[in-house]
């Protein structure tokens, strides 16, 4: 399995592929694993949060260097990624206890009752490529926190960060405390990926499946999930709205939105894409969010002074282009880009268009990467009209003077999360996660370290 930098189109390293020797053992390690690791207490289980806390601190730097090679964000980017990993593993290792607590119940009668929440076992995470460690980390750590043990599929593109992690984990396990193979890395031949995918949601010895990546693969791997009778989590799709209302402050809210549509290259499910303006303050929105535009660097990642580094694969650059161009015989009006960046690498131009509305890709479908759709509204009622004129569900970011009206606007729109004078962000303190076609169930905070946990009531009579 070959990765290729994004920056030059050129070969990074080749990994050899497992066969099904070796994914069987992989598999029978995790699971031999969680018998040990389920029984830990909650003091070991801190202490290696903690280990693998301090481990990515002072791996900071090359690991922000790998992902950058192996996908293109720019460097302080993906440093950023580490340091959030390692502010997530603190969060968990801090709050571990609390978490964990056996919850008491009054059930009377002289009788007692409480609610553990206990490890289920290994739990099979199918892992995209746009944020190689954070979405990794951000399911990983509330496992290993729960008792659970983790086999970790992850894009073929990031195979080096995924063997990264793996090697990670391992050397950060307080030795005698932590069994062998709490993670272990499946590196899959890329045809073979469904196949593989499906028979291990059917082993027996896997109790679960977290998936963040595309509907079709949620839809295969949800699927297969319902057929075995196991807990699955699917993190899909985003087509976020990013709404002004007349009275926000424009100049704040555009500046927030060249950031929440271009970070990463516009390679995020929980990007801002649809930018949904009140015709009072349209064109000062416009004239601002263009000059952001203009101001974004595009070119090597590794340079600090740059905004956008390249797409992460060519074909993902030529998929943008493609909707763009269906976009403006659609109707659609550019007024920024448009055209992939000449020259070696992925590179594809900061893109601005407004539309009408739905009835072009850039506004119906999910765009992964740097283009951002404008759209006119009449007034509130409309905002929330067109904020929900989608199939996705993921995030809403709501600009007004008033946080009631940001609210009664966010209310009239299914997303799992609002966010009012702020950008759409995940935060270990809160639940992550979306409604309709962005998928279900939760990660982050205590609702996804419950996610993967059997919540076992105990009654006992007197």
């Amino acid at each position: 399995m070959e990765t290729i930098d994004p920056t030059t189109g050129t070969p990074l390293a080749t990994h050899p592929v497992m066969d099904d020797a070796a994914i069987e053992s992989a598999v029978a390690e995790v699971d031999q694993a969680a018998r040990t690791w389920g029984a830990s207490s909650v003091e070991e289980r801190a202490a290696f949060l903690t280990a693998i806390a301090d481990s990515l601190v002072a791996q900071r730097d090359s690991l922000a260097e790998l992902i950058t090679s192996e996908m293109g964000k720019p460097l302080r980017e993906a440093r950023g990624e580490v340091d959030k990993s390692a502010t997530t593993a603190r969060w968990y290792a801090d709050n571990l206890e609390r978490l964990l607590e056996p919850r008491q119940v009054d059930v009377g009668d002289g009788a007692q009752a409480w609610v553990t929440r206990e490890p289920i076992g290994p739990v099979l995470a199918v892992m995209p490529w746009n944020f190689p460690l954070w979405q990794v980390m951000r399911f990983v750590l509330p496992a290993l926190g729960a008792g659970n043990t983790v086999l970790l599929k992850h894009s073929p593109n990031v195979t080096g960060c995924a063997l990264a992690i793996e090697s990670l984990v391992r050397d950060s396990a307080p030795a005698g405390d932590v069994p062998h193979g709490v993670l272990r890395t499946l590196v899959v031949d890329e045809p073979r990926v469904p196949e593989v995918t499906e028979r291990l949601v059917a082993d027996p010895r896997v109790a679960g499946v977290t998936l963040t990546g595309s509907n079709r693969a949620g839809a295969a791997v949800g699927a297969a999930a319902g057929r075995a009778v196991k807990p699955s989590v699917l993190e899909l799709g985003g087509s976020d709205a990013f709404v002004v209302l007349s009275d926000a402050d424009v100049p704040a809210a555009a500046d927030a939105a060249v950031r929440a549509r271009f970070h990463n290259a516009g390679q995020s499910c929980v990007c801002a894409k649809r930018f949904v303006v009140a015709a009072e303050v349209a064109d000062a929105f416009v004239d601002r969010f263009l000059l952001g535009v203009a101001g974004l660097r595009v070119g090597d990642p590794t340079d600090e002074s740059v905004d956008v580094g390249p797409m992460a694969r060519d074909d993902l650059r030529t998929e943008i282009q493609r909707q763009v161009d269906a976009s403006v015989v659609g109707g659609a009006r550019l007024l920024a880009g448009g055209s992939a960046v000449e020259g070696e690498g992925w590179f594809f131009e900061p893109t601005v268009l407004t539309v009408d509305g739905p009835g072009v890709p850039a506004f119906d479908e999910e765009t992964f990467g740097p283009l951002a759709a404008i759209v006119v509204a009449k007034d509130d009622e409309d905002a929330a009209r067109l904020a929900g004129a989608t199939a996705y569900g993921l995030g809403l970011s709501v600009w007004s003077a008033s946080t009631e009206r940001a609210v009664a606007l966010a209310r009239k729109v299914t997303t799992g999360a609002v966010f009012v004078n702020a950008v759409v962000a995940s935060d270990v303190r809160v639940p992550f996660g979306g409604t309709k076609q962005s998928g279900y169930g939760r990660e982050l905070s205590a609702e996804g370290m419950y996610a993967f946990m059997n919540q076992r009531t105990y009654w006992a009579a007197r």
